[in-house]
Parts: C-alpha cells; structure tokens; sequence
C-alpha cells in the first residue's frame, strides 16, 4: 500500500497549517471556552472556505466529493492547532444526509455545511451532543432513526472546556427509520483519530521545545537520558499510529478505522502524560497553553468509541460500532 501524498495533498495539509498558524487558535479555543463563538465562527468559516468540510459532501450537494485522504489531513492540522467546535460531528452529519432515501433534506442542509456556513452536531443515543448551542444543525441518532432535533438544553461541564456538551430537544422531524449508521461512525471514528495524532504531534513538538529551554543542574532537562527515553517513547508510538490512520483512509473499513481510533487516541493520550509530566506543574494550569491540547487528547480518547468498544470492532471483523 502507497502511503505517500501527492504534491497537491502535501499543498493542502501546508496550507492549511499556515492559516491555521495565523489564526492564533489558543485564544479562540479560550473565548469558545467561554461560550463567546465569535471568533470560533470566523475561523470556521475560513476552514470552509479553504474546502475541509466539502471533502465529505458529495458533489452532487455542492461539494469535493467525498476524499477521506484529504479530509484525514485536513484533521491532523484541525487537531494539531487545538481549533475548537463539532468538527467531526459535522463530517458525521454530511456522511448521514447524504445516505438519506429522501434527497430535500440533503439539497437543503449539506450545501451550507459544506461551504462552513453552518455547523452541526450528532448525538449518539440519548447521549449529550457536542456544541449544541452553536450548531445550526442538529441530529439525534437513536434506535428509532435519525430526527432533526428542534433544540436544545443547558450547557453541561466537560473534561475539556472547549468541548461544550448538550442535550438535544427530544421529537423534531425524523428523517429516516434506518440511518447509515455504521458509515456515520467510521467516520467520526477517523476525524477523531486524525485528530488525536494532530494532537499528539502538537503536544510532543511543544514538549521538546521545552526541554530545551528548561534548565536543572546547569544543563537542558532535554539532555538527560531519561528525559530523551520518554519522548522517544512518544515519537514512536505516534510514528506507530502514523500509518494506520493514512491506512484506514484509503480502506474505509471499519475494523481498520477503528484500530486506527484506538492507536492514535492512545498514542495522543501517552504523548499528553509525557508532556504534562515533563514540564511539572505549569502544565496543570488552564493559563498555559499546554493545557488546551491536554485535555483535548484526554476527551478525544472516549469521543465515538473508547479504546474497549474500538478494540471490540476489531476483533469482531467489524461487525460491532
């Protein structure tokens, strides 16, 4: 299997992290944080311009098509700069209404999404759904089908502060008795594995960075050979991951995206703990950079399927989701 990328695909992951470079995403995950979209909608908006979301939007609904190569680089950047809002639940919405047997939701809907000038969001069961209050769209995803929710409740706390949650308004209109479900979750399962490993990228190269800088006994900490062993130990379990998530893009498997899932969120979350423990104290704190991305690997770990229900998938042949 070739994993290597194009001129063009290199060119759209490159310029997608210079614009997201520039944004200054710390301070826009801060005031979505906040629940001040402002910002977050400017930048959403930019994203959609720059053709992430159309990557999942058939072409038929004014979208790219769809290219879960391209969308999986889109998502390690979305993930390495810490860029707040449903995301993925926006890609797993496309992925939902274009599979519809009745196209008007579809004709209605997924142009605006595809272009960023909506946001959605998806709700797994009777679970709460991510950014809620700022979605334009919002589906429920239950065993009696897939509705278009009216509303929605309270903002409740999580374990990251840029990850709002809320439950959805029960009723709205149902849109079918028998969602692609199982497509719906092989990609919320790959934008979150391509975002983790975007996450975890992002922590290691802030983490060296540090041990550089940071002195003990009149040398770099970055000298020591502990200090070497633990980042080792990260860069090689993200190089691990590295090939499964480009790999589960071209298969679109689920047994493959969900081992994808498990590899990459379990690398970010090791990569998080070495970084947190190896700038000490000042990496607990909400003023420190750091920490948008720390919780981020800790939420993406569970979001779509933790490590058990993804390692389930895998052994089952993919049976299970």
């Amino acid at each position: 299997m070739d994993f290597l990328l194009d001129t063009e695909q290199r060119g759209f992951a490159a310029s997608l992290h210079a614009m997201l470079t520039a944004a200054d995403t710390p301070s826009v995950v801060r005031d979505w944080s906040r629940g001040d979209h402002a910002s977050g909608r400017a930048l959403w908006s930019r994203i959609g311009e720059a053709g992430v979301f159309a990557l999942a939007v058939p072409e038929e609904y004014e979208g790219l098509g769809l290219r879960p190569l391209e969308l999986t680089l889109a998502f390690v950047e979305l993930g390495r700069h810490a860029v707040p809002g449903p995301l993925v639940e926006t890609v797993t919405a496309a992925t939902l209404l274009a599979a519809l047997d009745d196209t008007g939701p579809a004709k209605r809907l997924l142009p605006t999404l595809a272009a960023g000038g909506t946001m959605a969001t998806v709700a797994r069961g009777h679970g709460y759904a991510l950014d809620g209050e700022a979605a334009g769209i919002r589906l429920s995803l239950t065993a009696e089908g897939l509705r278009l929710a009216p509303g929605h409740g309270p903002v409740r706390p999580s374990l990251d502060p840029a990850r709002r949650l809320t439950p959805l308004d029960p009723g709205g209109d149902l849109l079918t008795e028998h969602p692609a479900t199982a497509a719906a979750v092989t990609t919320a399962r790959l934008t979150t594995a391509a975002q983790a490993f975007g996450v975890g990228l992002a922590l290691l190269d802030q983490t060296v960075s540090y041990v550089k800088q940071r002195t003990q006994f009149g040398a770099p900490i970055g000298s020591f050979q502990a200090v070497k062993h633990q980042l080792a130990d990260a860069k090689i379990a993200l190089e691990f991951a590295r090939p499964l998530v480009f790999g589960a893009a071209l298969t679109m498997t689920s047994e493959d995206v969900a081992a994808a899932k498990v590899t990459a969120c379990e690398a970010a979350y090791r990569t998080a703990r070495t970084a947190l423990q190896l700038h000490g104290a000042i990496g607990y704190t909400s003023e420190y950079d750091l920490s948008l991305w720390l919780t981020k690997a800790r939420a993406l770990r569970t979001a779509w399927g933790g490590p058990d229900e993804c390692r389930d998938t895998v052994l089952s042949g993919g049976r299970r989701w």
